[in-house]
Order: C-alpha cells, then sequence, then structure tokens
C-alpha cells in the first residue's frame, strides 16, 4: 500500500515500512531583482512580472498576433536592433518614465498593441524596470511572463514544470510595488491550492497569504477584474500610471485571464515568443 505524507512516500518491504523522500518543488518570491542574484535562480523557472505595464503589454502584443518581441535594456540599443530589422517588420516600443520614448512607435501601453498595429511585426521593446528584470535570468532554465491578464494560462503551464519557481516582481525604480507582489501571491496561491506539499520562502508565504486576503474581501469570495482595477490604482504603479495620464492602462492590466498565451524567452535568440 502506498501512502504519501510530507514529501515522504511509503511502501511495505517483507512487512517493514520504507521511506523514501520525494523531493518537493520549491516556490520563491522575489519582491525585486536586486534581492535575488542569477546564480539564484540558475536552472529554474523564473517568471517576469511587471503588471504595471511591461508583462501586461508583452501578453497582450504576443496575443495579438506580434511575432516576437525583443527585450533591450537601453534605449540606442533597441534602436539599433530595430534597424537591423528588414524594413516595415519591426516596431519599437517601450518607455522611459511612464512615457513615449521619442521616436518610438508605441509605447508601454497595452492598449496600444491591438492586431491591427503588431499583427506579425516584431517589437524591439526598452522599459524602466520590466526589461531590466529579465537580464537577472541570464542563467535561468526557462524565463515566463506573466500578469493578471494572463494568470490562468500562466499558472496551467506552471503546473506541469517541476523546476524550482521563482516569480521575479520588477518594481519600480528599485522600490516593491504591490501590484506585481499581488499577481506572484496570485499565482502562489493557486499552485499550493493543487498541491499542499509545495515549499514556499517566507516572500512566498506571506505574498500569497495578501493574495488570499484579497480574494476573501472581493464580492463573493474570489477576485475579479473591477476590484482588482480598484485596488492597483492604490499601489506604487497605479499611482505613477495615473500621474503620467495612463490610467485606462490599469484597466487594461485588470482584466483576469484576458490572454490565454504564456510568452517564454527563447535563450538562442534573445526573442520573447509563444510557446
Amino acid at each position: 500500500m502506498l501512502r504519501k505524507s510530507h514529501g515522504l512516500e511509503a511502501h511495505a518491504t517483507e512487512g517493514i515500512p520504507c521511506y523514501n523522500v520525494r523531493p518537493m518543488r520549491q516556490i520563491h518570491i522575489h519582491l525585486l531583482p536586486k534581492l535575488t542574484t542569477p546564480e539564484e535562480l540558475a536552472g529554474g523557472t523564473v517568471v517576469v512580472i511587471d503588471v504595471l505595464r511591461a508583462t501586461s503589454t508583452i501578453v497582450t502584443a504576443l496575443a495579438n498576433g506580434a511575432a516576437a518581441v525583443i527585450p533591450c535594456l537601453e534605449v540606442d540599443e533597441a534602436r539599433r536592433i530595430a534597424a537591423g530589422q528588414q524594413p516595415e517588420a519591426a516596431l519599437l516600443g517601450g518607455e522611459r518614465g511612464g512615457l513615449l520614448i521619442e521616436g518610438f512607435h508605441l509605447a508601454n501601453s497595452p492598449q496600444e498593441y491591438s492586431s491591427d498595429r503588431v499583427a506579425g511585426r516584431t517589437i524591439v521593446f526598452t522599459t524602466t524596470n520590466g526589461t531590466r528584470a529579465v537580464q537577472q535570468c541570464r542563467l535561468a532554465g526557462r524565463v515566463l511572463f506573466g500578469a493578471f491578464v494572463n494568470l490562468s494560462a500562466l499558472c496551467d503551464d506552471l503546473r506541469k514544470d517541476d523546476a524550482p519557481l521563482h516569480l521575479l516582481c520588477a518594481g519600480t525604480q528599485d522600490r516593491i510595488t504591490r501590484e506585481d507582489a499581488l499577481l506572484a501571491g496570485a499565482v502562489a496561491a493557486r499552485l499550493l491550492d493543487d498541491d499542499a506539499d509545495l515549499t514556499l520562502n517566507d516572500e512566498a508565504s506571506l505574498i500569497s497569504a495578501a493574495w488570499r486576503d484579497f480574494e476573501q474581501s472581493c464580492l463573493g469570495g474570489r477576485a475579479d477584474a473591477a476590484a482588482l482595477a480598484d485596488t492597483l490604482c492604490h499601489s506604487r504603479g497605479g499611482r505613477n500610471a495615473m500621474a503620467t495620464g495612463n490610467q485606462t492602462d490599469i484597466v487594461a492590466a485588470a482584466r483576469i485571464d484576458a490572454s490565454p498565451v504564456v510568452p517564454e524567452l527563447d535563450a538562442a535568440s534573445g526573442r520573447i515568443v509563444l510557446r
């Protein structure tokens, strides 16, 4: 007879119970890129999170038919890479200080990345926080991109993956943001619902509990887009978005499960594509 308990698998050998340790999957939440290292992330599956607004934009662009997104650290790098693409094949997208970069085609607003603008095009993309978080992932086994707009699709993917999981929040200007933490907490809570034997770092324990508290505060005990948008308005990223006139992006980023896709970084090409 087989019995599972707390990572131990018990079976009888000539009437004597034997126990083999069954390794438990680990979930780590990192509230800022600077609170981890490429070495800590090495070999694991990393989900980059920048809800307001980079990862929400990346998910939306690929869901609407963009061929790929190329993340760049610097504006000049993005211009150089875009210039090397086939004519009319690439669009420059991103922001500095929350605003459209001079000479760029698109800002960092998910609403701008509609199918009629981006289908079949490669987006050369640079943002203040989100694309910088990607640099910490250079030793990771897999790098995915998560937002509320692809929450369920992301969790479905992660359930099939047994590598150590790192939920990497981009934050803003080296400061923790509530919107990124809530998304990380939502992912951790959903995975924990499926497998109570997961091991969580302290941040994951705290932040998944914060997500559950948020859900319980919502009508019917389940998060909805309206309640989430209201909460995001009061986050650091939300206040920044409103200050730059991008408040409608908060509503767009709060549309839970609007896009059933999971972007993944292809390490060989440096492009973010759909799996």
